[in-house]
């Protein structure tokens, strides 16, 4: 056993080494001249935001981070308690003891341990849904929330099941080297899901239709081709029948990828929703979702490396009576509490990632439209109809945002506007 635990441990070093590279030379650390004609711009929120909308943000966040925080830390107390003592074994054991074929064991456990975590979670989603509903974000009826968190718990229980069929399969057949199979399905798995995600599970949560003819439909197909992305259509997600916030995102890649946009977002001025699609060509045209993937597949491998050193640990086997055998399907918990603790230690690197690349897809937007003063305009608008934190705190930022704060935001447009001598966006407040 010692000479598969080296060679996994080596495999772990080069992966993650391989992954930390590649975001050193490819994340756009700058992603406009750190020159600024005058200095740069103070990310003030009083500059654009009244006090009114100031306080209701402030507000609004003390209402939902005490759920958020709580469902977390439950959440991760859960999952060690089931994965790192024997509840977890004993649980699964239980629930699974009339079973005898090993592939519904392992499905059994998936379906066990998904659900019972959902449950435990399920008091800070009431809570967290009822403040959107208080700050009128929400407009789903409590039956349509309960269908989603069932659709949701869905999803999660299937990839779970399709991913730990094809775990425990490698486990039992290849006992001393199945990680090096699974490192590579589990890359493979990454990329095969990004690919059919937007086809596939995104419909099951909403509806999407192409954006109907007109001049906002010929003016971003138009500027589309003017910046040299190839895009096909725009669809319009129904989002309004479960909340008034606005957004648009760029998801999947190849045949897969498209713009979408909110149907909320439609209601907006022509110019407005031209800036953020802008920002969404930025995406699309850096292949952001692509390259995220790939980098996302080679941290997952290298976590599969080290679930080797994991699972044949004495000690962790040891106390969570994961069975004689590694293939045991009670091993489960032991194996969902590692991939939970795995996301959280690597949220706060994607979250600081991401707001680069986020960034760098504004400062595209501000290039492909040279017009500042609209995206000024448009980042607060999302921000008041989204209720967005302006100032988020160092633990908030760690955890939660996977894109620079609206000030920030502003603050770099009116930077670049300085750079590119375009008149600068004065103050909203001032107007």
């Amino acid at each position: 056993m010692r000479r598969p635990r080296i060679a996994a441990a080596i495999a772990a070093a080069v992966l993650f080494a391989a992954v930390g590279v590649i975001l050193a030379l490819t994340t756009p650390w700058h992603p406009i001249p750190e020159h600024v004609p005058g200095g740069p711009v103070a990310a003030e929120p009083a500059l654009d935001f009244t006090p009114a909308e100031i306080a209701r943000s402030r507000a609004f966040d003390s209402a939902l981070t005490p759920p958020a925080y709580a469902r977390l830390v439950l959440g991760l107390a859960l999952v060690l308690l089931l994965g790192l003592t024997p509840l977890g074994s004993r649980l699964i054991g239980w629930a699974t003891a009339r079973v005898r074929r090993w592939p519904l064991r392992v499905i059994g456990a998936a379906l066990v341990l998904t659900t019972v975590l959902r449950l435990a979670g399920l008091p800070f989603a009431i809570w967290s849904e009822t403040v959107l509903r208080r700050y009128g974000l929400s407009t789903q009826s409590w039956p349509e929330w309960l269908v989603d968190q069932a659709k949701s718990l869905g999803v999660t229980w299937t990839i779970w099941s399709m991913t730990l069929l094809l775990l425990y399969w490698l486990l039992r057949r290849f006992p001393r080297y199945w990680w090096t199979g699974a490192a590579a399905g589990a890359f493979a798995l990454v990329i095969a899901v990004s690919f059919i995600y937007p086809i596939v599970v995104e419909p099951v949560f909403n509806k999407f239709h192409s954006l109907p003819a007109g001049q906002l439909r010929t003016d971003l197909l138009a500027m589309a081709q003017r910046d040299g992305v190839p895009v096909k259509d725009v669809l319009v997600a129904d989002a309004s029948r479960r909340t008034t916030a606005l957004n648009a995102y760029v998801s999947g890649f190849g045949s897969t990828r498209r713009i979408v946009v909110y149907d909320t977002l439609l209601k907006s001025p022509p110019k407005r929703i031209e800036s953020i699609v802008a920002h969404e060509l930025g995406h699309a045209k850096r292949n952001d979702v692509l390259h995220g993937t790939l980098i996302g597949a080679l941290g997952v491998a290298g976590a599969v490396c080290l679930l080797q050193l994991l699972l044949t640990s004495p000690a962790l086997r040891r106390r969570a009576q994961a069975g004689q055998s590694l293939a045991d399907p009670r091993s489960v918990a032991l194996l969902l509490a590692f991939i939970t603790v795995a996301t959280q230690v690597g949220g706060p690197v994607q979250n600081l990632i991401s707001r680069h690349i986020e960034a760098r897809a504004d400062a595209h937007a501000l290039d492909l439209t040279r017009d500042p003063e609209t995206f000024v305009t448009m980042q607060h608008e999302l921000s008041v109809r989204n209720i967005s934190e302006l100032r988020p705190d160092t633990l908030e930022h760690l955890l939660w945002f996977s894109h620079p704060a609206a000030p920030e935001r502003i603050a770099m447009a009116r930077d670049w506007a300085r750079q590119n001598h375009v008149p600068e966006p004065p103050p909203l407040t001032r107007r």
